[in-house]
């Protein structure tokens, strides 16, 4: 498998593209659908990560079932169909939750004129 199989699904955003307005994205998650291709992106303070909307054991939407994916606490993303568990920060697998090769693939993304951007 591709270690970044993100990009070659159709819809995946190419570098520089637009994704969406910095001012358009409050703080916590937000998921976005670019031309079928789902993005999770999490903002906290002036930072802003992304990742492919699919969780790597059936690359199914983590909002598959349910729209609540983020914890309370803001630090864990949660599958919705069937529980994995995944850092916030760096998309890695939580602890005891699923193998540690299983983790959430990161989008490289860059805040660029006030536009959250493919990088």
């Amino acid at each position: 498998m591709a270690t970044e199989p993100w990009k070659t699904m159709q819809g995946a955003p190419a570098p520089g593209q637009e994704i969406i307005a910095l001012d358009a994205l409050e703080q916590g998650v937000r998921v976005l659908t670019l031309e079928e291709f789902g993005v999770i992106l999490l903002r906290e303070g002036d930072s802003v990560r992304a990742y492919w909307n699919a969780c790597p054991h059936q690359y199914l939407p983590l909002d598959w079932r349910a729209p609540s994916i983020l914890s309370a606490d803001g630090t864990k993303l949660m599958c919705s169909n069937h529980a994995a568990i995944f850092d916030a920060r760096t998309g890695a697998p939580a602890e005891g939750s699923i193998p540690v090769s299983c983790g959430l693939w990161a989008i490289p993304i860059a805040v660029e004129g006030g536009k959250v951007v493919a990088a």
